[in-house]
């Protein structure tokens, strides 16, 4: 009886406390849609509503942005299931080992990945105000975590931007400067990265963070709240074609029974929507698909306005769009989603423990890699954070399907193969990151359509239809790696072959160790270096104070082997005094920012040298570039954009080709390429299009333009290329390399200095090109050096730093600033 007394009391609180729990608007002191809300303005609304109702909502930080704003979750339910929750979520948990009697519904929502798609975190707020009163019988089987704003930093800058530029109160009209965002917008997280294209790449701290905590949830259904263009209308799922085939028919089903939910209600209110169109499930990397790959109904939801919408604007139809629309459209959906998943709670549940029971059937049940162990180490880095299991085999023999060749083959294995299985937990997140290519239902897709992780990390491998034995628990073979250095040796001498090499000589010029690189391949000690390898003498550095305790302390740091030398004279090759071993020179570093650059691909370049090389770079924004004295830098960097017609006079041109001629190294990327040559330029030419055989006499009709078009496309497809090891460029690289073709431009190979070209018949061997697009490929220009007078010009014409995920890229980029000559 006094036990429940107690509950009976304790509910009766509850009640009274949800009463008079204040609405978004009642808190923030205005009417929610009327102005835009800040982000500590957000968390102050989270922490007041988890206070007020402490016995219902959890309050749940998970990390801070690198510009220091708080990153957080509420978790939501009714007070019976909240005072039990951590029982709740460790009972879910089991289904993911296909077990377990779980009967309550998770559902994730998370808002505003993109920073300038504003509306989503306001509707966020309405949505956690909601669920706690008008809807709080959705709770009574359902666990709710609501993430208001995922990319804080790109929000608050367009917030903030918008209240600089606004009209009083504001203009609808379009044209209106608080329509129309500067270079950087607020899209992009700090430094400038898509976040919606980062789930499974983890290069952003947001990720990382947000990923530690999604694992502990492994929710039913998640929801990635978005905007679109402001004359759209809303889009919810279901998703568009192509859906990648391991999404299962249950999945498909689901977000059907959703989407008719959706439209239930806006077409009582007379709202526009569409489904089916533009947003598939294919490219892993989404707010949708990785949840969908780890067993969640995971859907995209996507309102008309984003960042030109402001807090009014006029559209197409002559009919204005308001923040107030816009946040009901998502609160509708919010709240939709979660009515849903409170009917089918039993549903929800029993399928998702089918999804990871039992075999699933793929057809590779194993994938074995050998390779450099800086990069297995770095693979396996990626897969900890993923929580998928890997292991090493022992001495054997796998037969199966070479990456390398795409025929079957053989590979010698032993404990140091690293072996990646599908028959574990998280086996479906493996087959769709690992297999050699997926397979495309539609070739008209939203995003690249190729990804496999062998070829991104450059690491020899064989996808095996047997499960190939494996120890989990067995030490990874970089740990038995003996780490130091011999007091008074000549020298010590350690290999080139992964971003590993290139944060430890980063350190080390920046550090005042002086290291050596050798060109050429010589022996000593009964061991091969190869070309690239690096040399650090005592003598190079006979003024540096403390250098052995110095040095001593980055091996260790990075982990990184050397092997001492008695001597400089080496048993073939060239000495350590011969001029094929050069200084590493201390490299001053530009970036070209701004107009006529892409934020995206100026943000990778950015991130390369910041968080992962750890290296130094000044920043020189396009406005001011002119008045910049260029002398004072070593490299100047010139990111990807589509402005660089008008950027690159010809005035700029010759300053350019002036300060290159004096020794400077200009490193141009992507679309860059197409604007540096011409008469007053250098000698970088666009290849000639061959002509196309037409397959049918008729134009196509306007119905198949789309289609047709894409013929002439490449979606982010991988290629085979052919690589002159012997260039400084290519130093830590064999013969062959995996591109990442991102677009069907192409050039001409130099007469000297081809680092990578693709060969005379190239055919992708992942993800998809067009047949127009590929007969031009035909010995093309992938990466190269031209030297002009004193300098060198550096081409890369497609991009080793693409959202930072193809590992195997990078060291080519690391060359150009410290390898090349």
């Amino acid at each position: 009886m006094r036990i429940f007394t107690f509950l009976f009391a304790f509910l009766m609180v509850m009640q009274h406390q949800a009463q008079s729990l204040k609405s978004p608007s009642e808190f923030l002191g205005y009417e929610l849609g009327s102005q835009f809300t800040r982000h500590h303005e957000v968390v102050s609304y989270f922490q007041y509503v988890s206070e007020t109702l402490p016995g219902q909502v959890q309050l749940q930080p998970y990390g801070y942005t690198n510009e220091r704003r708080p990153l957080m979750f509420a978790v939501l339910s009714s007070p019976e299931n909240m005072q039990n929750v951590e029982g709740l979520r460790t009972a879910h948990l089991q289904s993911t080992d296909g077990a377990g009697n779980s009967q309550i519904a998770v559902v994730w929502l998370s808002y505003n990945v993109h920073g300038n798609e504003s509306v989503s975190t306001e509707a966020s707020m309405q949505t956690l105000y909601e669920l706690l009163t008008t809807k709080k019988d959705y709770l009574e089987n359902t666990l709710v975590i609501i993430d208001p704003c995922i990319n804080p930093d790109g929000r608050d800058r367009y917030v903030n931007w918008y209240y600089q530029y606004k009209n009083t109160p504001y203009q609808v009209d379009a044209n209106s400067k608080e329509h129309r965002e500067g270079w950087w917008s607020g899209r992009s997280n700090h430094y400038m990265f898509d976040l919606n294209r980062d789930w499974a790449w983890l290069t952003q701290v947001e990720s990382q963070q947000r990923l530690k905590h999604f694992n502990k949830w492994m929710p039913h259904i998640h929801v990635d709240f978005h905007e679109q263009g402001m004359n759209n209308p809303y889009y919810f799922a279901p998703a568009a074609e192509p859906y990648h085939e391991v999404i299962t028919d249950f999945q498909r089903e689901f977000q059907v029974k959703i989407g008719k939910n959706h439209a239930r209600y806006f077409d009582q209110n007379g709202w526009f929507y569409f489904t089916r169109e533009v947003f598939d499930l294919f490219y892993p990397s989404y707010g949708d698909t990785y949840p969908t790959y780890n067993g969640a109904i995971g859907m995209t939801y996507e309102q008309g306005g984003s960042g030109r919408a402001g807090l009014a604007v006029e559209v197409a139809s002559g009919d204005t769009l308001t923040l107030k629309d816009r946040i009901a459209h998502h609160l509708t959906t919010g709240l939709s989603t979660v009515e849903v998943a409170s009917q089918n709670a039993q549903t929800l549940n029993d399928e998702f423990r089918t999804f990871y029971k039992g075999d699933k059937n793929f057809r590779y049940k194993s994938y074995v890699l050998n390779g450099d162990p800086d990069k297995q180490r770095a693979l396996a880095e990626l897969l900890d954070k993923h929580e998928i299991v890997y292991g090493w085999a022992g001495e054997s023999t796998v037969r199966g399907k070479s990456f390398g060749s795409a025929e079957k083959a053989s590979m010698k294995t032993d404990s140091k193969s690293m072996v990646v299985s599908t028959n574990q937990k998280k086996g479906t997140m493996v087959k769709v990151l690992f297999e050699p290519n997926a397979v495309l239902s539609d070739s008209l897709t939203y995003d690249i359509t190729a990804w496999s992780l062998p070829y991104a990390y450059g690491l020899d491998a064989l996808a095996s239809e047997a499960l190939v034995k494996s120890d989990a628990s067995q030490a990874a073979p970089w740990g038995a790696i003996p780490l130091g250095i011999e007091k008074g040796a000549y020298a010590h001498i350690g290999d080139w072959n992964s971003m590993r090499d290139a944060r430890f000589v980063s350190d080390l010029v920046q550090n005042g160790i002086r290291v050596r690189r050798s060109e050429r391949p010589f022996q000593l000690g009964g061991k091969t270096w190869e070309a690239g390898s690096l040399i650090i003498t005592r003598s190079d550095n006979a003024n540096t104070s403390n250098f052995e305790q110095v040095l001593q302390s980055l091996v260790e740091k990075h982990q990184k082997p050397m092997t001492p030398a008695l001597t400089g004279m080496v048993d073939s090759g060239k000495d350590f005094g011969s001029r094929y071993v050069g200084i590493i020179p201390e490299t001053r570093v530009a970036v070209l920012s701004g107009e006529p650059t892409s934020t995206l691909r100026f943000g990778e370049v950015w991130h390369f040298f910041e968080q992962q090389l750890h290296y130094p770079i000044s920043v020189l924004d396009a406005e001011y570039f002119d008045g910049v004295a260029l002398g004072e830098y070593d490299v100047l960097v010139l990111p990807d954009g589509w402005g660089y017609r008008s950027f690159l006079s010809e005035a700029r041109k010759t300053r350019l080709k002036d300060w290159v001629a004096d020794g400077g190294r200009l490193i141009a990327m992507g679309r860059t390429l197409a604007h540096l040559g011409g008469e007053d330029g250098f000698s970088i030419e666009r290849k000639e299009t061959v002509a196309e055989e037409l397959e049918a006499e008729t134009p196509p009709s306007f119905a198949e333009t789309g289609r047709e078009r894409i013929r002439g496309e490449i979606t982010g497809a991988i290629f085979k290329t052919r690589v002159d090891p012997t260039h400084p460029m290519a130093f830590g690289y064999g013969d062959t390399y995996y591109t990442l073709k991102l677009g069907s431009d192409t050039y001409t190979l130099p007469d000297r200095g081809t680092v990578a070209a693709l060969g005379e018949s190239p055919l992708p061997v992942a993800g998809f090109a067009g047949s127009k697009a590929v007969t031009n490929l035909a010995g093309s220009l992938v990466f190269a050096m031209e030297n002009y007078g004193r300098g060198e010009v550096v081409y890369m014409a497609d991009n080793p730093l693409f959202r930072g995920f193809w590992e195997n890229g990078k060291l080519f980029f690391a060359n150009a600033i410290f390898m090349a000559e």
